[in-house]
């Protein structure tokens, strides 16, 4: 049987933009938002669970559908039942709702209009005043657009917060693991002009390869990545680090496997020493994450 943590099936609601998630970073009800129903990312991580993705932008939206659905949806799990049907007792709760699905939520060049829809339709339902977040998940590949810096300011007045992927420090390292040919210079511009838009927190996805833990070389650029940032004065809240939990669908897949728990927390405790809080996961959920 699947687990409720693994089950990120965009389908799950029978909608075509919204669908639920018992998140495992989370630790909560995530209510997703796929601007990406087509299945195109202008990325392609080896580690991506996709199903037939393609290479390119999301589609047209239908802005009415996507306000029609999130407030159906939001109707049901705040007034009815939902919750007690289909989440296990201790996610019993909306932690938030999120931007992200079958590719990258920014490559939309509605982006900007569907967070207001998104923001509007939390503030009527009361989401926003109840402390509940508004999650961009991210590769952040298109901040410097004036539409998407529009959506992260509308996103910061409304309880918002940036989950940006790093996955490496290096343009090498995002070609192997990101299947991406873009700038450590690009990156460090993004990276930074989110955080002034947007709390913004740091996502990074390590694995085995072949059986092997990501090179020293890769762990060290990308400490180093890090380092350069803070040192530059860029906010960064934090950083979320996680292993493998769900199946690859890429032509790497057999290749992947989760690293030992051991060697993300001791990776943890590197990100730590920069100064930075690091929350950690491993394949079976939460390894360590800062103390309160």
């Amino acid at each position: 049987m699947t687990k409720p943590t693994q089950d990120h099936r965009r389908d799950r609601a029978g909608l075509t933009y919204v669908y639920p998630v018992v998140s495992r970073r989370s630790r909560g009800v995530s209510i997703g938002v796929n601007l990406n129903p087509n299945r195109a990312c202008n990325w392609r991580c080896v580690y991506c669970q996709v199903e037939g993705l393609q290479r390119g932008a999301a589609p047209e939206l239908d802005l009415a559908l996507l306000r029609s659905e999130l407030d159906g949806f939001l109707t049901e799990v705040l007034q009815g039942d939902w919750l007690e049907r289909l989440a296990p007792p201790e996610a019993r709760r909306i932690n938030d709702v999120a931007l992200s699905g079958d590719g990258e939520s920014t490559t939309s060049a509605q982006f900007d209009q569907a967070v207001e829809v998104i923001a509007e339709t939390m503030g009527r339902h009361g989401l926003i005043e109840q402390g509940i977040k508004l999650v961009l998940i991210t590769n952040g590949s298109m901040i410097h657009k004036a539409h998407v810096q529009a959506g992260l300011r509308r996103m910061a007045q409304a309880n918002g917060e940036v989950w940006f992927k790093l996955d490496g420090g290096r343009e090498e390292d995002r070609l192997r693991v990101n299947d991406v040919r873009i700038p450590n210079s690009r990156v460090q511009e993004n990276l930074a002009l989110c955080a002034q838009l947007v709390r913004t927190r740091i996502q990074t996805c390590m694995f085995e390869r072949q059986g092997q833990p990501p090179s020293e070389d890769h762990v060290q650029a990308y400490l180093d990545f890090l380092a350069a940032r803070l040192a530059e004065g860029v906010p960064i809240q934090d950083v979320m680090l996680y292993g493998l939990a769900r199946d690859s669908h890429q032509p790497e897949a057999s290749e992947l496997s989760p690293l030992s728990d051991a060697w993300l927390l001791q990776t943890a405790q590197r990100i730590e020493a920069l100064g930075l809080p690091v929350t950690a996961y491993g394949a079976e959920g939460l390894l360590a994450q800062p103390e309160a």
